[in-house]
């Protein structure tokens, strides 16, 4: 009989097939569900198959569905209208009816003063937002979240959000109500002796006085990105940096601005793609008290000359020209984002 030596006999390990690893076993002897079969060293989203991922997301795609489909109406199906910059459109005869003539429309564009105009007043005033607009949000975003207190905090944002529900008719006449020839502030100067200022229909600061008035009424509603960005920033870091020593300003400085410096290239992104959309409504309702050498812009450009002359296929060039124009300038912004080793609005 053999002498029991009170060991245990070796614990069986299941081996796997080299061959069946590489893909290089034999046709006839693979297990068909084979592709069925999570890879085990694989990370765990990557065992996911699509069907997974969906039923996974499901209350995601549920909550964004509406805010696609009204995406899909609103901006992509009208997006087949853009065949009108090619054809001599006739409201009543349609698109089918209508006479094609190439790129007639846009060697008018390209000929028209007026275009030209438009779209340096475009640019300008796009420029003028991108440096004085911009950094507002960031730099309230950060003052809010220096607040220690809940309360105050919650004031503070309810007073600069409200400005965002206003229509443009009301923030242009609160502005002119302090502003303008009879407004508050010239009714001071006079009383004071000194000369009254003209600034609402001053053509020269035009692009100042429209990028206040978008300051005024937009800036409280952009900090929300950057809230968000900055409530994501691990607490730690904070205490680690104050038991070093580090002050409140360095404390910004190295652990605040990089942790929300994914959020500010993504938002200047979408802000360098949507360059030639500086207010079609504000132009619009200021475009007689400053004058139209001033305040033409891309969108009211296409709206005169395209829908209010009804020379649709001028207007629909003027717009499809812009379109392709931001598109470029959003991969430019986006590949410049690539380039300084940030994602943008999509990973490489």
């Amino acid at each position: 009989m053999a002498e029991d030596t009170g060991t245990l006999p070796d614990q069986v390990v299941p081996t796997r097939d080299p061959a069946s690893e590489n893909g290089s076993g034999s046709p006839g002897s693979a297990d068909p569900g084979a592709a069925d079969v999570p890879d085990l060293d694989a990370p765990p989203e990557r065992r996911w198959t699509w069907r997974t991922r969906l039923w996974r997301d499901k209350s995601l795609l549920i909550m964004t569905a509406p805010a696609v489909l009204l995406l899909v109406v609103f901006n992509y199906i009208p997006m087949f209208g853009s065949v009108v910059a090619f054809q001599y459109y006739d409201i009543y005869n349609g698109f089918r009816n209508s006479p094609f003539i190439g790129l007639d429309n846009f060697e008018r564009l390209f000929r028209d003063p007026n275009f030209w105009m438009a779209l340096e007043n475009t640019l300008t005033i796009s420029a003028v937002q991108l440096i004085l607009y911009f950094p507002v949000p960031i730099a309230l975003a950060l003052m809010l979240n220096s607040l220690m207190s809940t309360k105050l905090r919650s004031f503070v944002q309810s007073v600069v959000y409200l400005p965002h529900f206003f229509s443009w008719v009301l923030v242009v006449t609160i502005f002119q109500q302090m502003l303008g020839g009879a407004g508050l502030v010239n009714t001071l100067l006079r009383n004071g002796g000194l000369p009254t200022i003209d600034i609402m229909t001053d053509p020269d600061t035009f692009a100042l006085l429209v990028t206040s008035q978008a300051v005024w009424k937009e800036a409280g509603w952009g900090i929300i990105v950057f809230l968000a960005a900055l409530a994501a920033i691990d607490p730690t870091l904070y205490e680690a940096a104050a038991v070093d020593g580090a002050s409140r300003w360095r404390r910004t400085w190295h652990i605040t601005l990089p942790g929300i410096r994914g959020v500010i290239v993504l938002m200047l992104v979408l802000r360098l793609g949507n360059a030639l959309t500086v207010g079609f409504e504000q132009m619009l309702i200021q475009r007689k008290a400053v004058g139209f050498q001033a305040s033409e812009v891309l969108d009211t450009f296409s709206y005169y000359y395209g829908v209010v002359t009804s020379d649709f296929g001028y207007g629909a060039a003027a717009g499809l020209f812009k379109g392709v124009l931001s598109m470029i300038l959003i991969i430019g912004a986006n590949k410049l984002a690539h380039a300084f080793g940030e994602d943008g609005l999509y990973r490489r």
